[in-house]
């Protein structure tokens, strides 16, 4: 059992930051199927960018319960706090520090999971934040940048030191993207060696894997991330699994199409038509991947234009769906 603000957690499982994924709509549709918390999409700290229509999107709050965690993004001390001090005016209730995102675009701007090849730098930019706002900070990062220099238990320890009050892992390193697979014996060590809470993040995708993890870790939560894709209810699942309770049913195909419905409705409200639906087509081939006949219905759905058209669509798909879920 941990708290983070007013909030209290015991072995939360967690929906992870994802960039053009973890957006409000998701977020929310994760917390209605058990996640016990989701962390925003990454928010550059340029102050710049404030007014971009992108940024004023991944800062929207409203509709999400529970606690509001904003990550943010950036190399500079002062850009850093700045931008931290701006969400939480905004509602944040927990500011956390992307020092994960592997993506050059990113590690180009010595941003993300590059800050961890300057260790100072890291300090300067976590003391930084920590002084500049009266919230939570937390971090995310990754093992290392690379297998041969994995150094996130020395930042850990350091984050701690400066008052930074949960990590969370990536079991991989910067050079590893998302290849191969995750390893779980350096989030070990740093659980090991803090007293703070360390939360679990990689290749978690069933009970039996997510029960390995914390077994082998003795991590305070684990979180989720390309699993939960088309699956928000693996948290109910893993939940329940993870108490001793029986796994809850798969969703009849009634509740997928409801949940997919649901899910198009908000993002067109979000995004407006013209980029909800560009948008859904990932979410809806993704949901679909779960359905009879899913890749028939994809390739139809991915050349629709129009919000009516992909309802129509899906509605469509309904009345001629038959049986159950595919395996």
């Amino acid at each position: 059992m941990f708290r983070l603000g007013t909030f209290e957690f015991d072995c939360p499982i967690v929906l992870a930051p994802m960039a053009g994924v973890s957006d409000r709509v998701f977020r929310s549709i994760c917390l209605d199927n058990g996640a016990d918390y989701a962390v925003s999409e990454m928010v550059a700290s340029d102050p710049r960018l404030r007014a971009n229509v992108k940024t004023r999107r991944r800062l929207d709050q409203l509709g999400t319960s529970g606690i509001r965690i904003v990550q943010i993004a950036g190399a500079d001390p002062v850009a850093l706090a700045d931008a931290a001090r701006h969400c939480v005016a905004l509602g944040a209730d927990v500011i956390d520090i992307n020092m994960g995102c592997p993506a050059k675009k990113v590690c180009n701007r010595l941003a993300g999971s590059a800050l961890m090849r300057d260790e100072r730098l890291v300090a300067t930019l976590l003391s930084a934040v920590v002084a500049a706002v009266a919230v939570p900070v937390t971090l995310k990062m990754r093992t290392g940048w690379n297998p041969e220099n994995r150094n996130a238990p020395t930042i850990a320890r350091l984050a701690q030191d400066l008052g930074v009050q949960l990590v969370t892992v990536h079991g991989r390193t910067r050079d590893c993207g998302f290849n191969g697979h995750a390893e779980f014996d350096t989030i070990a060590q740093i659980k090991s060696e803090l007293t703070i809470p360390v939360i679990a993040n990689g290749d978690i995708c069933d009970i039996q894997q997510a029960r390995k993890v914390l077994r082998h870790t003795n991590c305070d939560g684990i979180m989720i991330g390309r699993a939960a894709f088309g699956n928000p209810w693996i948290f109910q699942q893993l939940k329940a699994g993870l108490r001793g309770h029986s796994a809850p049913t798969a969703p009849t195909v009634d509740r997928v199409i409801a949940v997919m419905r649901q899910h198009l409705i908000a993002l067109y409200e979000l995004y407006g038509t013209r980029i909800g639906t560009r948008v859904a087509r990932k979410h809806i081939g993704w949901y679909s991947q779960h359905l009879d006949d899913g890749k028939a219905f994809r390739q139809i759905f991915n050349r629709i234009e129009t919000a009516p058209a992909q309802l129509l669509s899906l509605n469509n798909y309904y009345s001629n769906a038959q049986g159950a879920l595919a395996a």
